[in-house]
């Protein structure tokens, strides 16, 4: 039998590994890791950006012995996108509500170029809050888990939404674009935009957060994504 490929799971702004929790334990069976980003944290003045977010990525994945997908969610998708790149033993992309971007792109010029009215942005200080956190990611999450997660998050660096992609790992690699349809922080219309660059895309009904929402249901998003790269490897 086909072992399953090594799950990378790359959290987004303002988040971090943490929110990860729920969703490691519906995949207890698997081998799970995560990559904590250096530019998001409690420190607004050691916050990295999207080069040492990308560093970041690189190294989780190049320590990894054998195939792997890597899950990118929101924000993530940009350091994934140019991380994967080049690493042979990438075998497939998801992007869960992810930024999936191509060359010269960035966060904000994807958005129009001008921030959204929750980001809380400090220009001088260089990192940008989240406003509104209940309503923008956890519009479907229990109260008492989302209070949790909103007590969590960090300060996201500003200029990681500014910088442009050099690469783009999903021009050579499969990807899988996961539309979440109750997003309040990336519209659904942005989703769809990028969805289109993706081989496959899927549809979740939550908000920014299913991995808190609804962890099963993406477990089992997750674990299909797993058997189908670990057999393209197979047969290639």
């Amino acid at each position: 039998m086909t072992q399953a490929p090594t799950l990378l799971l790359v959290h987004g702004a303002w988040h971090g590994v943490w929110a990860w929790r729920r969703l490691v334990e519906e995949l207890a069976d698997l081998d799970v890791r995560t990559v904590s980003l250096p530019s998001v944290g409690p420190d607004r003045s050691a916050l990295g950006d999207l080069r040492t977010d990308t560093e970041a990525v690189r190294a989780a994945i190049a320590v990894v012995d054998g195939p792997v997908v890597v899950c990118a969610h929101g924000y993530g998708g940009v350091p994934v996108t140019e991380a994967a790149a080049g690493m042979p033993n990438v075998v497939g992309l998801v992007y869960l509500c992810g930024f999936q971007l191509d060359v010269g792109e960035s966060v904000l010029s994807s958005l129009g170029g001008s921030p959204p009215s929750w980001w809380d942005v400090h220009r001088a200080e260089g990192y940008v809050d989240a406003l509104r956190p209940f309503e923008v990611f956890y519009a479907d999450v229990r109260p008492h888990t989302a209070r949790g997660a909103v007590a969590r998050l960090g300060h996201q660096s500003l200029a990681a939404s500014e910088q442009p992609l050099a690469r783009a790992a999903w021009r050579t690699i499969p990807s899988t674009y996961v539309v979440c349809e109750r997003d309040a922080a990336i519209p659904v219309v942005a989703q769809e935009w990028m969805a289109e660059r993706a081989d496959r895309v899927l549809r979740m009904p939550t908000s920014h957060a299913p991995f808190l929402s609804r962890p099963a249901q993406l477990a089992g998003i997750l674990r299909a994504e797993l058997v189908a790269s670990g057999s393209a490897t197979a047969v290639g």
